[in-house]
């Protein structure tokens, strides 16, 4: 289960600028996933629009703007690898870390911070969904760093994550492990299924733990 409810980017102002059918009604329905709002604009102003950024296709597109632009190609990426390409786009020329904080157990909670924001909070009770799901993440967003902090609470599933994690991403990333003992405690009265477990892995994305550097099994054998 995914929670976009988070920082919904109330200060930026976005425009889907395109006169054919089928990519506004994706355009928008992406917007309304990630509780976004935005401005119908003609593609003709683009140039003149006012607003921070403009969702519009390749056709379409100015051939020289300055406006900050993403085109139809980002449809095809998950709502979250989506919401981070637009904090990427309004954050140019300022590269940060993508920080992804889980809560290993039987219900997996996560939490992905990027360019400080963070852009998703979900659980999820399969373990080989929730790798997949990271790896999407992992792949689709460029960053300076990419890590990965697993709370130590449930080391058998938190192993088995990083495993998989380093046998199906064919990319490097860092690991920590870190400490959960105190993260409970700040929890302890949100009983509600899946809230508890995403509360506590943002808070092991906040925390340090010891730092691991893992290669993909491509590279190392």
């Amino acid at each position: 289960m995914f929670n976009f409810n988070i920082d919904p980017l109330l200060n930026s102002r976005i425009g889907i600028a395109t006169t054919y059918g089928k990519p506004y009604y994706r355009f928008s329905t992406s917007l309304k996933t990630l509780n976004i709002s935005f401005d119908s604009i003609l593609p003709e102003d683009i140039l003149n629009y006012d607003g921070d950024l403009v969702l519009t296709t390749r056709k379409e597109a100015p051939l020289e703007c300055e406006k900050p632009m993403l085109h139809e190609d980002i449809l095809e990426e998950h709502p979250t690898v989506i919401r981070g390409l637009m904090i990427q786009k309004l954050s140019i020329g300022y590269e940060q870390d993508l920080v992804i904080g889980i809560d290993p157990g039987q219900i997996i909670g996560l939490s992905v911070f990027y360019y400080g924001r963070e852009i998703e909070s979900s659980f999820n009770s399969s373990i080989e969904e929730s790798v997949f799901h990271i790896i999407k993440i992992l792949g689709g967003l460029r960053a300076r760093r990419k890590i990965v902090k697993i709370g130590n609470g449930n080391m058998n599933i938190a192993k088995e994550i990083v495993n998989m994690l380093n046998l199906k991403f064919c990319s490097s990333f860092e690991l920590e492990f870190v400490d959960e003992h105190k993260t409970s405690l700040k929890i302890k009265n949100f009983n509600q299924r899946g809230k508890r477990d995403m509360l506590s892995a943002k808070y092991i994305s906040q925390r340090e733990g010891f730092r691991y550097s893992i290669l993909p099994l491509s590279i190392t054998g």
